[in-house]
This record gives structure tokens, C-alpha cells and sequence, in this order.
């Protein structure tokens, strides 16, 4: 029997040959249109109209309402219930005034909402009544205490009281920066007594300066006294602008000078009380040139 035909050979050839760029394969081919795998998920492969949560616009609207609610509630609390009144008023720092004479002059109104409090106001009060006060910090002390801290001003110097007859015998306590504060029965222990007696030759200083100035220029010197040293003083005598002195305990006097440069003669004058413990008249009016003399 005849074998087949070179043209049967020929096309059984064709359909096995291999097809340029598919890497030698000879399967089947992919069907046409068919995904080569499976697509992840995105944003692309919701459905349309499928959405999370709220719209915006609406988010927007319940955020407005919640927000206010809770302003609504805090304002309540704040200024409508009885959790936050002020029922107390706490006193602090003080050393000659009393609690409740700081109470008094606070006048604080209680029962009220204590966020309604003005601290301000209470202490332009305090200050205004009690001039011994030289700051007070005013703060709420949640939930139903306003707190007072006081801080009272102290003694630099004593003047005698000659505003009239009934106070004779009486003292004025003088800070540091020259205030006048309060008036005592009795002069307190290691504060000096500030005397103004300006000589005949200090007239002209007198009229320049006047004797408030003068007083000033005293308290300005008692302030610069190390401690152990204004507790010794008995007295500071201001006769100019330039003449002070100061008498201590156990008859011994110190001249001054100015009240300028008081740092470097109250550092001069430490020194020469510890070098001259026997010395009874001390100079300390140049103090890179300071001096003492006597027994």
C-alpha cells in the first residue's frame, strides 16, 4: 500500500511547528479574553453605590451637635450645679497678720460658682485694706476653695509716729524699697530706728533732696546691712544726703556716707568688725579705704 501523499506530510508537519516568541510551548493556547489571574480588590472593584459610613456632610452635622452637647454640659457644671461652688476661702504665708483678718479684707463671696470668682478684684482688695501685704497670688482651688497667698512685707527701718498726740510713742515700719506699711505699740526687736536731723550746714541738701528723700536714702542703707549687722543697729541718723551714720550696740558708731555703693561698705564693714573686734568708731564712708579707731 502506497504511504501518504508529500502534501499530507507537509501539513502534518505544519500543524506541529512551533510559533515564534511563545518559548518552545506546544500546548494549548489561552482562550481569548480570558484574565490571566485573578484581580486583587481595590477601590476599582466596589460596587457602585456601595459606601462606608456617613456622608461628610452629614459626619459634619454630628460632630457640630456632640461639640456643642458637650459645651452645653461643661457650662452646666461650671456655672449651674453644686459641684463647683465656692464654699472656703485658704489663707497662706502669713506671719503678723492673721487668717481671718486676710478673710475679712478678701471679702469673698461664697456660694457661688467658683469659676465666677474674680481674682483679680480680691487682690486690689487685700491690698488696699492691708498694706502690710506686699503681693498676694489669688488662685481657684478646684473644686470649692479660693486660695490666698500672701506675702507680707517686713521691717527695714522704724520711724517715730508724730503725725498727732495719741500716737506718740508709736512706730512706723519702713520696708525695704521706703514704704510705710503699719504702725506698732512697740518697736520690733533688731529693726533700727531711722532718724532725719539734718545739721545747719545741710540746708542745702535739705531743700535739694527733701525729707522724704533723705528717709529713703536711710532705708537704703538699713536694706543693704547684712542681717547679724541690722540686728545690732540702733539706730541710723541721716543729717544729709551724704552724712550717714549708724549706731550700734555697745557705743559703737559707724560712718556711712552716702547711701551708694552700700554693697561694698556693708562687705567692708563685715570685715573690719571681725578684724577690730576692740574698736568702737568705724569708717566705712570709702569703703576700698576703710577704717577703725578707738579702745
Amino acid at each position: 500500500m502506497a504511504g501518504p501523499t508529500t502534501a499530507r506530510r507537509g501539513g502534518a508537519k505544519s500543524k506541529k511547528s512551533v510559533r515564534p516568541g511563545s518559548g518552545g510551548r506546544t500546548g494549548p493556547s489561552r482562550p481569548a479574553g480570558k484574565p490571566a489571574g485573578k484581580k486583587p480588590p481595590g477601590r476599582g472593584s466596589r460596587r457602585p453605590g456601595l459606601r462606608s459610613g456617613l456622608p461628610r456632610g452629614r459626619r459634619l452635622i454630628l460632630w457640630a451637635v456632640a461639640a456643642v452637647l458637650a459645651g452645653g454640659a461643661a457650662g452646666w457644671a461650671l456655672y449651674g450645679s453644686t459641684w463647683l461652688r465656692a464654699t472656703r476661702v485658704e489663707v497662706s504665708g502669713t506671719r503678723v497678720l492673721t487668717p481671718d483678718e486676710v478673710r475679712a479684707a478678701a471679702d469673698v463671696k461664697l456660694g457661688g460658682p467658683l469659676v465666677s470668682v474674680d481674682t483679680d478684684a480680691i487682690g486690689e482688695r487685700l491690698r488696699a485694706a492691708l498694706p502690710r501685704i506686699e503681693s498676694v497670688h489669688v488662685e481657684r482651688s478646684w473644686p470649692h476653695a479660693v486660695g490666698l497667698k500672701v506675702v507680707e512685707r517686713q521691717p527695714k527701718a522704724i520711724v517715730q509716729d508724730t503725725s498727732d498726740s495719741a500716737k506718740r510713742g508709736k512706730f512706723i515700719e519702713i520696708d525695704g524699697a521706703g514704704v510705710r506699711f503699719a504702725t506698732v505699740d512697740q518697736a520690733p526687736w533688731g529693726v533700727p530706728r531711722l532718724t532725719v536731723e539734718p545739721s545747719a550746714t545741710a540746708e542745702a541738701s535739705l531743700s535739694r533732696f527733701g525729707p522724704e528723700r533723705l528717709e529713703r536714702e536711710g532705708v537704703r542703707v538699713a536694706e543693704a546691712l547684712p542681717a547679724d549687722v541690722r540686728a545690732d543697729t540702733l539706730a541710723i541718723r541721716v543729717r544729709s544726703y551724704d552724712s550717714i551714720t549708724l549706731e550700734l550696740t555697745g557705743d559703737r558708731t559707724v560712718v556711712w556716707g552716702s547711701g551708694e555703693r552700700g554693697e561694698a561698705k556693708a562687705r567692708a564693714l563685715t570685715a573690719l568688725l571681725k578684724a577690730a573686734r576692740g574698736a568702737d568708731h568705724f569708717d566705712v564712708s570709702a569703703p576700698s579705704a576703710p577704717a577703725a579707731s578707738g579702745s
